[in-house]
């Protein structure tokens, strides 16, 4: 297997433009997260042999950085402790590093000095700039090393990391956007609680029927991952030259027909008041939705367990597919989410290390206990098979919703998701473009064109630098 040294190839400007020290570039997730806790995994000591033998040798030490808190923190810490207890020739210590965004500015800190860690979790729109930064060693090595069967890895989730035909990470909680609606407020209105809206004329006409009594029909948060999965829906990609696939991005399609129209629809239902604007936070939407103060909502899968249990005893969730302009609109979601990389600046011992603790991650039952544990999906089909996850789908069957979602969306490179270096700054200017159009700034078509300038013009620098 060949181990490559680590090299930074990303001067500090490209870095800058794709690594925002704030959090609001925003990932699918974090809403979903209680507060942090950066207390780290118990490392285990080395053993040692019966007296007056010769010590056994340490194990390896695997150190992961990951952006995983509150009770999300708790499950992977469950996990860690799973690995180690059963492996005892590596240990890993887990290390919360904050945000995505933060995580990846520590990693970019620590690229001197070698103090960063053997494995990190970055979020999907991440992955462009770890594979620039030359910084990884790709998985495919280690899946051909050793002829590893990816053949149970969902496909529509291995295919975002797979890039020219190679697979750079590991996917690990991974999510999509459904469609939330009270199901009590649909009775009350008339409407078949059983046949919710599946288009955007049908959630207009929904969202129309449920304002009254103080109630609003929906409220969607201004979020640029909601406008990439309505494109994805249609089988629209966001960036050209395969959504940047086939070769780098070097054009935002935001600007495109599909999403001037999908737009206008969004802006049609707050203007006509049947949907609150309540802004870019997805927590905002939420607790007004689990408030009975809007009937219907989008958020990740990854909040399916917070919001049913948050709803419990007031009224019942229903949960639907990402709406379409049309039902014969072919398309699917992408998804979302993070996946695990090994940095190749630590020797081949500890990299081989952090591939065992990645394969632990990805078995059938390891899967079935943090997609019951967290929301979010098994990575592996396999893990549908374990008798947990079958009760779970009993206890909350609006889980089976994102199943099918997921298997339902038509492979494409508009489903595969588009990879882009300026990707966290892309969405940021997505939702500004959206507010514009909102309050009236701008009309939708050019409000999109503007942002879609804005993107390729940083899309160009970006691509300036790293060519360098």
């Amino acid at each position: 297997m060949v181990i490559r040294n680590w090299k930074w190839a990303l001067p500090a400007a490209a870095a800058m433009l794709i690594l925002p020290l704030s959090a609001c570039a925003g990932n699918p997730d974090t809403n979903n997260s209680g507060a942090a806790s950066s207390e780290p995994s118990t490392t285990a000591s080395p053993s040692s042999s019966p007296a007056g033998g010769e010590a056994s040798k340490a194990p390896v030490k695997v150190v992961w950085w990951h952006s995983m808190s509150g009770e999300l923190g708790k499950a992977a810490d469950a996990l860690v402790s799973g690995f180690n207890s059963t492996h005892p020739d590596v240990q890993v210590e887990a290390v919360f590093q904050g945000t995505y965004d933060e995580s990846l500015n520590k990693m970019k800190a620590s690229m001197d000095s070698k103090s960063g860690p053997s494995l990190i979790q970055v979020y999907e729109i991440g992955s462009r700039f770890m594979i620039d930064s030359g910084a990884v060693t790709p998985v495919q090595q280690f899946i051909d090393a050793e002829g590893y069967d990816v053949g149970s890895l969902e496909p529509n989730i291995r295919g975002y990391y797979t890039f020219g035909g190679k697979q750079y990470s590991m996917p690990f909680n991974t999510s999509n956007p459904i469609l939330y609606y009270n199901k009590d407020l649909f009775k009350a209105a008339g409407l078949d609680p059983e046949k919710p809206p599946a288009t955007y004329q049908e959630v207009a006409d929904a969202a129309k029927a449920l304002t009254k009594d103080g109630v609003t029909g929906a409220s969607f948060a201004i979020y640029g991952w909601f406008m990439e999965q309505l494109l994805a829906a249609q089988g629209k990609e966001l960036v050209n030259n395969g959504n940047g696939r086939d070769s780098a991005a070097t054009e935002s399609l935001v600007n495109q027909e599909a999403a001037v129209q999908t737009l206008e629809w969004w802006k049609g239902l707050v203007d006509a008041k049947t949907a609150l604007n309540l802004g870019r936070k997805t927590d905002d939407t939420k607790k007004a939705f689990l408030a009975g103060q809007v009937a219907m909502t989008l958020d990740s899968t990854a909040g399916l367990r917070g919001i049913v249990d948050g709803a419990a005893g007031k009224f019942e969730v229903g949960t639907a597919f990402l709406p379409r302009p049309s039902a014969d609109a072919e398309g699917g979601v992408v998804v979302g989410g993070a996946s695990l990389w090994v940095l190749n600046n630590k020797p081949a011992e500890e990299q081989q290390a952090a591939w065992e603790f990645i394969k632990y991650l990805a078995e059938p039952a390891t899967q079935a206990q943090w997609h019951i544990n967290t929301g979010y999906f098994p990575i592996t089909t396999k893990a549908y098979d374990e008798q947990v996850v079958k009760d779970n789908l009993v206890k909350y069957p609006q889980f089976q919703t994102a199943v099918d979602q997921l298997h339902a969306s038509k492979p494409s490179t508009a489903s595969q998701g588009a990879v882009m270096g300026v990707f966290p700054e892309a969405r940021q200017l997505v939702e500004a473009a959206i507010e514009e159009a909102f309050t009236g700034k701008k009309d939708v078509k050019a409000a999109l064109d503007d942002a879609a300038k804005q993107i390729t013009d940083k899309i160009a620098v970006y691509n300036k630098t790293v060519s360098k």
